[in-house]
């Protein structure tokens, strides 16, 4: 029996899952705690620790393995780079996980991973099975993406491929931590809309009380922000409309919940692309929660 092996490597647990690779039926489903506060090195142990558990459970042995992470492998410098785990920027991870395990890997972040699982074996297969190009959203804490063409991630000569999150969308915005200002992370990721409902109402609160508040009808603070949403994702959207123009995409994390995202964003996105008609791409809810990651680190090895 041909497997597939897959781990999502997050900043607090480590998840591996082993898959037939003809059914894609889980085999296996394993996660142990990352321990990141140790140090580069024990992460790299504690990948070990869980491929070698998975064989024992298992008695299968991976011919290779695709990894989720929280960060990009740089093609020229085959360095990790843009990790919120920090210690793992500027490692050689690749190499070392490969030294530690014995088997070739592949790596991809985590929003390339979410992409590639929901376009394979998600909602996107279901609804657009014919797909060719996809985008894979999240937001939540921050704004990713992900693309994905014939059913493969584009990582892009820098390995930053789909990194629609530190686009800039307003000038004069606020400052991101990657160095500039007004990215789209910084204007309609969770934490943000929270800001600016904040410096509107003058009340902090949280994204999900904000849109309870929005679908109650009683404050207006909160329809601004919504609005400020959907307004500003729609803007954002268009650039890669207008440069990819995806069969489909899908939206993922916390924000991803909020209903008017998938209604008003597309009426939105209709102001600023290069068409006349009506939008026609397919704006889906994920199928497969927080299992994309793993799924889709696995089905980056589908061709060993």
């Amino acid at each position: 029996m041909k497997t597939l092996w897959g781990v999502d490597l997050g900043g607090t647990k480590i998840e591996g899952v082993v898959m037939n690779a003809n059914t894609n039926e889980v085999l296996l489903r394993k996660r142990i705690p990352t321990e990141a506060v140790k140090g580069y090195e024990h992460i790299i142990s504690q990948i070990a620790r869980l491929i070698d558990m998975i064989k024992e459970e298992t008695k299968l042995s991976p011919v290779a393995v695709g990894f989720s992470t929280p960060g990009a492998l740089d093609p020229s410098t085959q360095t990790m780079k843009n990790c919120n785990t920090t210690c793992m920027n500027g490692q050689r991870m690749k190499e070392d996980i490969e030294r530690a395990i014995g088997v070739p890997i592949e790596i991809a972040n985590d929003a390339n991973c979410f992409a590639l699982a929901e376009a394979t074996m998600g909602i996107v297969k279901d609804v657009v099975p014919d797909a060719k190009v996809v985008f894979g959203i999240i937001l939540g804490t921050g704004v990713g993406g992900g693309v994905v063409i014939n059913g493969q991630v584009l990582n892009g000569r820098h390995g930053i491929g789909g990194e629609w999150g530190h686009n800039v969308l307003e000038d004069d915005g606020y400052e991101c931590y990657c160095g500039k200002r007004g990215c789209n992370e910084t204007v309609f990721s969770g934490p943000s809309l929270q800001r600016y409902y904040e410096k509107l109402s003058g009340k902090t609160l949280t994204m999900k009380e904000i849109y309870q508040n929005f679908k109650e009808g009683n404050d207006p603070h909160a329809t601004a922000t919504v609005k400020y949403l959907t307004k500003s994702f729609g803007k954002a959207i268009s650039y890669i409309t207008n440069v990819i123009d995806p069969d489909a995409i899908v939206v993922g994390g916390g924000v991803g919940n909020i209903d008017e995202v998938y209604t008003e964003g597309p009426e939105e996105l209709k102001n600023y692309i290069f068409n006349s008609r009506v939008v026609e791409t397919p704006f889906l809810k994920p199928k497969l929660g927080d299992s994309a990651g793993v799924f889709g680190a696995a089905e980056l090895v589908r061709g060993y």
